[in-house]
């Protein structure tokens, strides 16, 4: 299935997961994180990300979406930008792979994600873009899962 980049709001996505942009503690942040926290029910959310504790840079957890319209949240936690040779894109490359098996394990047919670390982390968003294309194209390969990229311009 396809790979669609649009422009939107993740929140309102209605897709069997929504991918958060999260941080390695799992806690409520700004941007992306902080907008899928509110739209979930933050309380709630917060909760399960306490459950799980942690996650690493590259590495995805799941949990419920409570008040989304997806079922399911998968947090994933991007690179922060430090000028491209500290395996930056092998580790954002690594977010949509990550995701992406979590997903379908969970036999999910659609994922939204946001452009990951190009907010407050600091990728450039063009290569951030082409990371993202490339990861996900590569896993779309031998996988069906219909796959939206939702940019959002604010």
């Amino acid at each position: 299935m396809p790979l669609e980049i649009m422009h939107g709001d993740i929140t309102k996505m209605r897709t069997d997961a929504v991918v958060n942009a999260a941080n390695s503690r799992l806690q409520r942040g700004g941007g992306v994180c902080g907008a899928i926290f509110n739209a979930s029910g933050a309380d709630r959310l917060q909760k399960a990300c306490d459950e799980i504790g942690y996650c690493a840079v590259g590495a995805a957890v799941i949990t419920g979406g409570f008040d989304l319209p997806a079922e399911y949240i998968i947090h994933t936690v991007g690179p922060v930008w430090q000028g491209g040779g500290f395996n930056e894109e092998n580790l954002l490359k690594s977010c949509y792979k990550s995701a992406l098996a979590l997903a379908a394990q969970q036999g999910c047919r659609s994922v939204s994600f946001p452009l990951i670390s190009s907010g407050i982390f600091g990728y450039p968003k063009k290569q951030a873009l082409e990371a993202a294309v490339e990861a996900v194209n590569a896993f779309l390969t031998g996988n069906d899962l219909t796959v939206f990229l939702v940019l959002y311009e604010g």
